[in-house]
Formats: structure tokens, C-alpha cells, sequence
């Protein structure tokens, strides 16, 4: 990664006769989705629509660990059978609430979006975070958005497929975060889109395997209190400095806005 002013000897805001005015620094900030933008785990959520609002016992007894995505498959071919639609799921997902201090982090993003590339990678679904974030207005924000593949079938079911394969051993089945992201990262350098920094906010512990390649230039995100805070913690005491990246635990994501706006105080 590039670092600024590397190999230049004049300060970077110098600006001699002929001389044009300095690329601006490129950030990649990588967002997860469930109870990270938003304020719940929008599977869970969703269960808000269906008859009664609980999904029944043997529905839930099928749920195995590392295969959650099958799982949310049966859930919505119940909820399918029980006459759920299309405009039902969109109802509840444009009203899960954002979780405390994201619009501000959002509103200061929109105000320096030419500084920041902006990525979310979610093992939630398309059809979901596309509904929350137009509902939001902040879903022109991101350039890419990465999540399981949904739709609706011919018979008005919302239908739900797994991201990829892949043959991390710490990861659901059907998504590795670190997969995408290091893919991601090599297709942008092959574009000539090199970044100084990566920024990764999240929560889960599908979001602790992608932070695991941040460097010691990077900065991770995690949410105060849930699982990628805790592995973090763990892994220094267990590893002291295995863990390369800056470690910013946040209850607002208010706190990840001063972070950054430090950051770019600080840019020469």
C-alpha cells in the first residue's frame, strides 16, 4: 500500500507554479450488514412477517451451526407456504432501524465520499440490504455490494442461494469474508485503484476471519461486545500483535466518524 508523501520531499499541500494539485488519499471501507448498519440480524427480523410472528418448533430444530444459510432457505419456503410476499419482506426490512450513530457515520461519509471507496459484504441477502439502504438513502454510497443471491420465483416465494464455495474452515459454509475481500483487493490493485488504508467495521465472527489480513496500517472496526470484539481481545492475549490491524471497538458508529474525520485531520 501506498503511504502519502512516500518518496517526496516537499510537504504534501505545497502547490508550486506548474505543479498539480495531489491525488486526494483513497480509503476502502468495508461495512458488514446485520447488527453493524443495522440494529438487528435481519433473518431474525424478517420472522416479523410471518403468521404470528414465531416460526414453528420443527422449523427451528433444523437449524445446524455453519449452515445457516440453508436454514433462512427453509424458513422462507415456510413463510412462502403461509401466503408471505414479496411487499410483506420489503415492509420489514425498511423498517429495521439502523444501529445507534450509523446515519451520522453515513452523513459524514456522503460529505467525503471522494475520499472513500465503500464496500459491504453481508451473509445476509441482496433483496434485503438493497430495501434497508434505499429506505435509508444511503444505499448510492456503496460501490459494491457483496451478499447471498435472492429473488422471487414464479410463485411470489423469496427464494435464497449461497454466495460461493470456498474451503475456509472458520466460515459458514456458503461465505468467507476474507475470500471476497482479498479478491476484492487484487481485482481493484489489477485497476490501478491502490489504497492507503482499509477500514472494517463490523461485528460477527464471519467478520474477524476477513480482518485477519488487514495490516498494521489498517484499522478494524468491531462493534463493543459482540463476537469479532471478543475474538480480537482473545487472539491478544492468547498472540500478542498476531492480530496486525488498529483496534476500534465502537457502541456509535458516531465514534467510527470521529475516527475517520482524526484521520483526515492528521493527513498531511
Amino acid at each position: 500500500m501506498k503511504r502519502c508523501c512516500e518518496g517526496v520531499g516537499l510537504p504534501c499541500l505545497f502547490k508550486g507554479v506548474g505543479m498539480a494539485s495531489p491525488r486526494p488519499p483513497k480509503y476502502l471501507l468495508v461495512f458488514d450488514f446485520d447488527e453493524t448498519i443495522i440494529n438487528e440480524n435481519s433473518d431474525d427480523s424478517i420472522v416479523r412477517a410471518a403468521p404470528g410472528q414465531v416460526l414453528p418448533e420443527h422449523i427451528r430444530q433444523t437449524f445446524r451451526e455453519g449452515f445457516y444459510n440453508e436454514y433462512m432457505q427453509r424458513v422462507l419456503a415456510y413463510m412462502g407456504d403461509q401466503g408471505v410476499k414479496m411487499g410483506d419482506f420489503k415492509t420489514v426490512y425498511e423498517n429495521i432501524p439502523l444501529s445507534p450513530g450509523m446515519p451520522d457515520l453515513f452523513q459524514f461519509l456522503s460529505k467525503n465520499h471522494e475520499l472513500f471507496e465503500i464496500i459491504l459484504i453481508s451473509d445476509a441477502n441482496m433483496f434485503g440490504i438493497e430495501s434497508s439502504l434505499r429506505a435509508a438513502g444511503f444505499y448510492s454510497l456503496f460501490r459494491k455490494i457483496f451478499s447471498n443471491p435472492s429473488s422471487f420465483d414464479k410463485k411470489g416465494y423469496f427464494t435464497l442461494g449461497p454466495y460461493h464455495s470456498h474451503k475456509c474452515l472458520d466460515c459458514p459454509a456458503n461465505m468467507c469474508k476474507r475470500k471476497i475481500l482479498t479478491e476484492y483487493l487484487a481485482e481493484r490493485a489489477q485497476e490501478e485503484a491502490e489504497f492507503e488504508r482499509v477500514f472494517y467495521v463490523g461485528d460477527g465472527a464471519n467478520d474477524f476471519c476477513p480482518s485477519m489480513t488487514l495490516t498494521s496500517a489498517d484499522v478494524a472496526f468491531p462493534r463493543k461486545g459482540y463476537p469479532m470484539h471478543r475474538m480480537t481481545q482473545e487472539m491478544e492475549k492468547k498472540q500478542p500483535g498476531a492480530f496486525q490491524a488498529t483496534v476500534v471497538p465502537w457502541e456509535s458508529a458516531a465514534e467510527v466518524a470521529r475516527y475517520l474525520q482524526e484521520v483526515l485531520k492528521k493527513k498531511c
